[in-house]
């Protein structure tokens, strides 16, 4: 529904789906795909060339699907070179795109873009639209955007959802950390959409200026574009300080929104599988990983026809529980957040490990305020350095305290060091933590 009201636009969502059977649920999946298909192959350049003498007709069944080759990241940038600006990845006319964004580029550097049709930007806002479903949006609810809008997706889709719903919404664009903080206070809003990290930036500023954040309106705290809504100690941390429940999002520019964290399920990103097409594979790998193994995120979008995704690799990893939730619901559930990205493995000394690792314990302690991991490589071997800024409440022996928690966890030795109170950056949208020593930092 569009242009109707808030009532029937949720109820436009088939609710039915969220408790189908898994051949239910696998039928409307397959009648989409072989929609999707019958546009992309006849009018997208990337995908005609990249799936040539494929036809709808020859996709039988799911078998036959998990043969198409894996769409790439590398392989999005490379045609965007090859065809810029924006790459051959478009099933339209460009005169029908209306939307561009583009992604952070902390990944591989050079950021992509991507474009949207009307029609996709529709089905992007109902991704959304489910979203709300899942966390329970209230009719009273008031949804605060502390940060300013850019290219980068962000919760641009989240906006424009919710107030299509008839919520209150209000960006703090172009404004510092405590007008961004007393704007949310006079407005009561209830809802905020931001990164962990700001979120914890702001938590920061809100107890050194003396606000009552614990106080505010505020009862649900949205987080994305980061591993820390997953993590237990981050997440804790949130909760005290905002007094609030967190629920974690995940979205990728370049997919779409495609999990949340329901209110029944805390810790727990409920996949959208009536819009998205899951699958989890061994990382590094390409066959399928059963449901409680760590494998890497693989999307299939099924409603961006403009510039759709066609088993992407996210580079995501993740843990799947195909259990059904306490409501009933039996779309497939992401466990614990995303655990890291293929790419940002850390390898020292014989050990493999990701940077949401670390984080999980670092913010275990109420002293570290703000923190940076420096990997070294340039010796024989690669050394990491973790840098802690404190809080002013933190003992003398605080480095010790965290290379001891780390040693006993990891069950390997890393230099811990202190820096200067608010020596270290803050961020916005995406943190910046990692810094290789042959960059710079």
């Amino acid at each position: 529904m569009r242009g109707g009201t808030e009532a029937n636009t949720i109820a436009s969502l088939p609710t039915n789906l969220l408790t189908a059977s898994r051949d239910e649920l696998r039928d409307w999946q397959w009648q989409r795909l072989r929609q999707l298909l019958t546009v992309v192959l006849s009018q997208n350049p990337f995908y005609a060339r990249k799936y040539a003498g494929v036809s709808p007709d020859a996709l039988r069944d799911w078998t036959d699907f998990e043969r198409l080759p894996f769409t790439t990241k590398v392989e999005l940038a490379l045609d965007q070179q090859e065809h810029p600006p924006y790459g051959s990845n478009l099933s339209c006319p460009i005169q029908k795109y209306t939307r561009l964004h583009q992604t952070s580029g902390t990944s591989t550097g050079q950021p992509l873009r991507w474009l949207d049709t009307t029609e996709s930007w529709d089905w992007l806002l109902r991704c959304w639209e489910w979203n709300y479903l899942l966390l329970d949006l209230r009719p009273e609810d008031r949804l605060f955007f502390p940060f300013s809008f850019g290219p980068f997706l962000g919760f641009w889709t989240a906006f424009e959802a919710a107030g299509r719903l008839g919520r209150f919404c209000l960006s703090g664009g172009g404004m510092s950390s405590t007008a961004r903080l007393r704007l949310l206070q006079e407005h009561g809003c209830t809802v905020v959409c931001t990164t962990p990290t700001y979120a914890l930036h702001l938590a920061e500023v809100a107890a050194t200026g003396g606000f009552p954040l614990a106080a505010s309106p505020v009862r649900a705290l949205i987080v994305a574009g980061e591993p820390g809504g997953g993590i237990p100690a981050t997440r804790q941390r949130l909760e005290n300080a905002w007094g609030c429940r967190v629920f974690d999002h995940y979205g990728l520019t370049e997919v779409g929104p495609t999990a949340m964290e329901a209110i029944e399920t805390p810790t727990e990103m409920v996949l959208l599988e009536a819009e998205y097409i899951v699958e989890v594979i061994e990382i590094g790998g390409n066959r399928p990983v059963p449901p409680g193994q760590d494998g890497e995120l693989v999307v299939t979008n099924l409603g961006r026809w403009g510039s759709p995704l066609i088993r992407y690799r996210t580079g995501d990893v993740v843990r799947v529980t195909d259990q059904v939730d306490p409501r009933g619901r039996t779309w497939r559930r992401i466990v614990g957040g995303v655990r890291g990205r293929v790419d940002d493995m850390i390898h020292i000394r014989g050990n493999n490990l990701y940077p949401a690792t670390l984080e999980a314990i670092l913010r275990r302690f109420p002293e570290v305020a703000e923190y940076r991991i420096v990997v070294d490589q340039r010796g024989p071997l690669t050394d990491l350095r973790i840098e802690v800024e404190p809080r002013e409440t933190a003992t003398a022996d605080l480095a010790a305290t965290v290379a001891r928690a780390i040693r006993d966890e990891l069950l390997f030795r890393v230099e811990v060091v202190v820096v200067p109170p608010q020596s270290l950056p803050r961020f916005e949208m995406k943190a910046r933590r990692v810094c290789v020593v042959s960059s710079s930092c």
